[in-house]
């Protein structure tokens, strides 16, 4: 019943305490039969559904929604008349377990009333005050088998009603619910620090505070996006960290948008108040006329903090406005320094996410993660997820941004417990953050903190809030701040003098002001890559090593990773192909697609590489191709033979059948890339479009990550293309995207024709200290192309060629050259041999950028009495190739040569729908590039 009333009946306040469910069951009935439920009802019901579908306010929801407490009393009395008076108890417990948090004291401006909880009342479980020095059995409550009546109640308001508000009864392991109302109700869910550590919290805030408001005032006018009204985030960090560290982690990895993003860089990772007042000045010179860098509130930051149990290790991720996508990156990061550990047991590195709320409500990629958090190529022992909780979105409030209570309530997907927690109360917030370090490291389950707190000022420093919410800022304005609150507490516990908190104030304005002024600042650290584990690899420069492989390896591999036990049951055509495949490397026949992928990667763990393949259905492959799971067809045990070729501790070999995500898994597999150089890390596409669905983790990390923050990726992007007839939504990869975004020759983009070319692309990427993304447009019908199966001797020396040049055609005797790429080249090669042509080369170009210009330059040379050069591909005129590569392709001609371009007309789906269509369109492509003219080709 989503309406609102203007003058709400007694009985409907009624029917909303005792529960929406009788309220629908009679709305039913009425809207069978108007008459059968009085009139009084008729009327009532009447109102609503004549009602406006705007719907009620936020605001008036919650206030008709105000039990009527003697009327719900009469309701629950008679409802539990038949409960046996001891255990009534027992189920009030239980209600204060589920409901508690609704009755918490969380929101410090409180704008909202309390929503209504009528089975946290006495009266609804037949009860009142006369029984309150009546002993009851509590159960499993923590603190006596029984208690009266009163002391049960004061434990309960206490421990779930209080600063700290919990939801955990949605989970289903009894084990982790009792773990988690046992850890609350031992302590009332209330923080019992020593002074040392009250102060020690008082100086965090207080540096929160005064960092924020002294930029407010050095730097009026800048975006910053302040952590002002959730200050008490710096503490709870700090608590997080500290308990980590106690408890065994060794590396933090958080991911976190922009708001307070300045202030955890100072005062929790230790970022120098010189460089970050540079870069508000602007005087930062640039590391180098390589790249574009970033806007300080997007950069990310490493450095060691010291803990009792030995220093930590933390990693700010780099992340651009999209908010959410950090999530799976930081994930990724985690898994692979798991992995580079031998962190079995998930402790030794740990994921904080750091979430805005209306981000972690709306934004999908956070559900994709949570999804991912418990998948076996996923895992990471749970992150710690804080939601900077500032009850609005740029402009829009919560009941215009999500169709759930909390912000939080995605989370309960996966069954993660969330402690809501008021976020002007920072004692609770660092015990909050203790229970979840507690609960990740005994669990290694995700874990939810959800910060309710303020935005004192707009989305950013330059906004006008008020302007859309007047009430909430008029509030905010008249609110006193976290520190001030926090700084009287202690005052009024004898903590602190007012004199030593003035004292502390003034030493760190002083010190701040005084680095502002400094003559000689230090320059800001330049952004660099290269350190580290990255040391010896480059970003920039050429490094073609030698990518083959002995054929007596070859052999050997082949039989490797090939012969299953004896005891394994593989399925025939898996049986076949395998043999095959052993064939094949002895050089009894020619190697195709599959073999040759299995033998880069086979060849690449067998000399101690560490090759990682995640994406749908990757282990046996989209098209019945890859095989690197197998399965047991007796037994349904699966076995990855590639394993087989592990040799040394950093020799891995990991493929991962995803979930149905391409944005969140993309994401992790980039996360990974960027931490683990010495890994080939690929994620492959069921079909190339599907890369469509992460085009953010593209454009803002993969194309741009090295020219924006200097982090270098290997990452692989396997994204089957080709046109087969098969409709708009297969068929492209969308390859002119990826040219389009190619410069500074941040990436690379290839299109092999050959096994062999796979091969030595493959082993190239991880042999090569260059460390660049491939964008790999990969076969579909080619995989049973045999004109594109390679001989033995292509894979047993040599190195991936960029462009491949004619070998049939005498270039003394062409007419035309055809140039172009990918699957149309057996299209055009097979029209050639039909027709007998002998006048006509095809020159392939592999690697479409960086553009291979000296390699074509050299080849077209060859043919200088050839005046047509012809661009052919399969893709439309707008699509493809032609429209990124006619410029340099110009470039290179000889004089007497002009370029043209032969193409399917431009249109606005990647290919037609009809297989006939799509047979006539390549007939007409094929006849054109073997014609005596150029009629139907541009120029």
């Amino acid at each position: 019943m989503n309406h609102s009333v203007s003058n709400p009946s007694l009985q409907d306040d009624a029917l909303f305490a005792a529960g929406g469910s009788y309220l629908e069951e009679l709305f039913d009935q009425y809207k069978r039969d108007p008459a059968s439920v009085g009139t009084e009802w008729a009327d009532l019901f009447a109102s609503l559904t004549a009602e406006r579908e705007a719907g009620p306010t936020h605001q008036q929801m919650l206030e008709r929604m105000t039990p009527v407490t003697q009327v719900k009393a009469q309701l629950s009395s008679s409802h539990y008349a038949d409960i046996e008076y001891p255990s009534r108890a027992i189920y009030l417990i239980h209600a204060y377990r589920v409901h508690g948090h609704l009755h918490a004291d969380l929101d410090p401006l409180k704008l909202n009333p309390r929503a209504v909880a009528p089975e946290l009342e006495l009266a609804y479980y037949g009860l009142s005050e006369a029984d309150l020095d009546q002993v009851f059995p509590t159960g499993d409550l923590t603190g006596g088998r029984s208690m009266k009546l009163r002391d049960i109640l004061a434990l309960l308001k206490k421990t779930y009603c209080g600063h700290i508000g919990p939801e955990f009864m949605h989970i289903t392991d009894s084990a982790r619910k009792h773990w988690i109302q046992t850890r609350l109700e031992r302590i009332a869910a209330r923080p019992d620090y020593d002074a040392d550590t009250r102060r020690h919290i008082f100086g965090r805030i207080m540096h929160a505070e005064e960092f924020e408001r002294f930029l407010h005032t050095r730097y009026a006018g800048q975006k910053r996006f302040s952590l002002e009204g959730g200050e008490s985030l710096i503490p709870m960090l700090d608590a997080l960290i500290q308990s980590a560290g106690s408890n065994g982690t060794r590396e933090i990895i958080l991911g976190m948008a922009h708001r307070g993003r300045l202030n955890v860089l100072a005062n929790i990772m230790g970022k120098s108040l010189a460089e970050i007042f540079t870069e508000f000045e602007g005087t930062q010179l640039q590391e180098e006329a390589h790249g574009q860098g970033d806007v300080k509130y997007h950069l990310g930051f490493s450095s060691d903090v010291r803990t009792p149990g030995g220093v930590v290790h933390l990693s700010l991720g780099f992340n651009p406005s999209h908010l959410e996508i950090i999530t799976p990156v930081a994930m990724g990061s985690v898994r692979a320094r798991q992995c580079r550990r031998g962190d079995t047991d998930r402790r030794e590195v740990m994921s904080v996410q750091l979430h805005g709320d209306a981000a972690f409500a709306g934004q999908g990629v956070v559900a994709e993660s949570l999804e991912l958090s418990k998948l076996r190529g996923f895992r990471i022992g749970g992150s710690i997820h804080i939601v900077i909780n500032n009850q609005i979105g740029f402009t829009v409030n919560p009941h215009d941004a999500r169709s759930t209570t909390y912000c939080t309530d995605i989370a309960k997907m996966i069954h993660a417990p969330i402690l809501h927690v008021n976020g002007d109360d920072p004692g609770a917030c660092c015990l909050a953050a203790e229970i979840a370090v507690e609960y990740r490291n005994t669990f290694h389950e995700d874990i939810v903190i959800d910060l309710v707190c303020y935005r004192r000022h707009g989305h950013n420093e330059a906004d006008s809030p008020e302007v859309t919410q007047p009430v909430m800022y008029r509030r905010i304005a008249a609110h006193p701040t976290v520190g001030q609150i926090y700084r009287e507490r202690l005052i009024g516990d004898g903590i602190i003098s007012g004199h030593d908190a003035d004292a502390m104030v003034e030493a760190y304005r002083d010190c701040m002001e005084k680095v502002r002024r400094a003559k000689n600042r230090p320059a800001p650290n330049a952004l660099n890559s290269l350190q580290g584990r990255w040391q010896s690899y480059m970003s920039v420069g050429e490094d073609e090593p030698d990518t083959g492989v002995t054929a007596d390896d070859l052999a050997m591999l082949v039989r490797k990773v090939h012969r299953l036990p004896a005891d394994f049951s593989l399925h025939p055509r898996v049986e076949k192909i395998f043999d095959a495949r052993i064939s094949m490397m002895d050089g009894a026949m020619p190697v195709d697609w599959g073999c040759a992928e299995t033998m880069a990667y086979a060849s690449l763990i067998h000399e101690g590489g560490w090759v990682r393949i995640s994406g749908e259905d990757s282990g046996r492959g989209t098209f019945f191709h890859r095989h690197a799971i197998v399965y047991d067809q007796q037994t349904g045990r699966s076995m990855v033979p590639l394993k087989q070729a592990r040799n040394g501790p950093l020799s891995h070999f990991i493929v991962v059948d995803s979930m149905l995500s391409e944005m969140a898994v993309m994401g992790f597999e980039y996360g990974y890339s960027v931490s683990e150089p010495r890994a080939l890390v690929i994620w492959e596409a069921q079909y190339g479009d599907f890369a469509n669905v992460a085009q953010v983790v593209i454009d803002q990390f993969i194309a741009a990550g090295e020219s924006k923050w200097k982090r270098l990726s290997g990452i692989v992007l396997w994204l089957p293309h080709g046109y087969e007839g098969q409709g708009a939504e297969h068929s492209s990869a969308r390859l002119e995207r990826y040219l389009q975004l190619c410069a500074e020759r941040n990436m690379q983009v290839a299109y092999p024709t050959t096994p062999a070319q796979l091969f030595h692309l493959l082993r190239r990427q991880l042999i090569s200290r260059l460390r660049k993304p491939l964008i790999l447009m990969a076969p579909k019908s080619m995989l049973r192309q045999k004109l594109s199966f390679s001989p033995l001797e292509a894979f047993t020396a040599g190195r991936f060629q960029p462009v491949l040049a004619e070998e049939q055609v005498v270039a003394a005797a062409a007419r035309r050259v055809l140039i172009c790429t990918g699957k149309v080249y057996y299209d055009l090669l097979g029209e050639r041999m039909q027709r007998e042509i002998d006048d006509v080369a095809i020159i392939r170009v592999e690697r479409l950028y960086p553009f291979p210009a000296s390699e074509l330059k050299q080849i077209l040379a060859q043919y200088e009495g050839v005046r047509e050069v012809v661009w052919v591909q399969e893709e439309p005129e707008n699509q493809g190739a032609w429209l990124h590569l006619n410029s340099p392709i110009r470039q290179i001609l000889l004089d007497e040569q002009k370029i043209y371009g032969l193409t399917r007309p431009e249109a606005a789906a990647p290919a037609v729908g009809l297989a006939r269509r799509h047979k006539e369109e390549l007939r007409v492509l094929l006849e054109r590039a073997f014609a005596e003219g150029t009629e139907g080709m541009l120029v």
